[in-house]
């Protein structure tokens, strides 16, 4: 399973700017890969930094890559 610096990583190498994580943690929450919510986590429904959709397919294409999807 590919660390958050590991996908930070790799969609910097190749699209040349980094994601956050919380667009990460929100892309794998929507595919059904976290497995808890985060203890810091502000409200337990909405999400505060939702990922943007032309940022949430490079995230996938990331996780393929990388093996978690």
């Amino acid at each position: 399973m590919a660390t958050y610096k590991d996908i930070q990583e790799d969609i910097r190498q190749r699209h040349h700017f980094t994601v956050k994580t919380c667009w990460i943690a929100d892309v794998k929450r929507q595919h059904g890969l976290t497995r808890r919510m985060a203890s810091n986590r502000l409200d337990s429904i909405r999400v505060k930094y939702p990922c943007p959709q032309d940022k949430q397919a490079l995230i996938e294409e990331s996780l393929r890559r990388l093996g978690d999807l």
